[in-house]
């Protein structure tokens, strides 16, 4: 893979599920992400990419899953396993504290907000794609969780769509290490068109805007 070049003007850094659920200490997914999450030093990570974008003036998209409600998914015919853990352990519960930004990542003016994904990619039944294009978007950095589902599927959709796609291998976490192997090993290069750590990737950025 080439070195790519992201140009301020055009690019975005999607941000996937920044919930207290996942990223906070006391999150219900966070003991299962723990070790894996500070095995590659997400949260640093994660913070060291939003300064650095921001201050460089680039998009920054936040790509939410759908907060649980009371009756989700209960008479589908065929939620997905994922549907399934959230419906019975309520995860990113609308109006509670689990379904609440990370204080760190909630988002800022100027910031996109897709609408909710109910499935794995922020693309599939929401605005994501719609807003992207306005704003001038040809290229995605997608950081967050989990790399093995909603990451990868959000990646993936992009790639259909025809946006030059970025995974960072340190920028995301994985209920296991096999499965942080298949995302950017197994899976991820072929569909990705850079697969970068949070250093190689913060080298490669715009250096800070600066205003007239």
């Amino acid at each position: 893979m080439s070195q790519p070049i992201y140009k301020r003007e055009s690019t975005a850094l999607l941000f996937v599920d920044p919930y207290n659920d996942f990223l906070s200490e006391e999150g219900k997914a966070w003991p299962r992400l723990k070790p894996v999450a500070e095995q590659v030093g997400l949260l640093d990570n994660l913070r060291s990419l939003d300064r650095a974008v921001r201050a460089a003036d680039i998009q920054v998209a936040i790509v939410p899953h759908r907060r649980w409600e009371p009756g989700d998914y209960e008479d589908w015919d065929h939620p997905n396993p994922s549907q399934e853990k959230i419906m019975h352990g309520h995860h990113f519960a609308r109006g509670e504290w689990g379904g609440d930004w990370h204080p760190d990542f909630a988002p800022k003016p100027g910031d996109i907000v897709a609408k909710e994904h109910w499935g794995q990619s922020g693309f599939a039944n929401t605005d994501l794609d719609m807003r992207l294009r306005q704003k001038g978007i040809t290229h995605v950095i997608v950081v967050g969780l989990l790399a093995n589902t909603c990451i990868e599927s959000t990646a993936r959709y992009a790639m259909e769509l025809g946006y030059h796609v970025t995974l960072v291998r340190d920028a995301t976490a994985a209920f296991a290490p096999e499965l942080m192997h298949a995302a950017h090993d197994l899976n991820g290069p072929t569909f990705a068109h850079a697969i970068l750590t949070t250093a190689e990737l913060l080298a490669a950025l715009p250096s800070a805007s600066v205003e007239e």
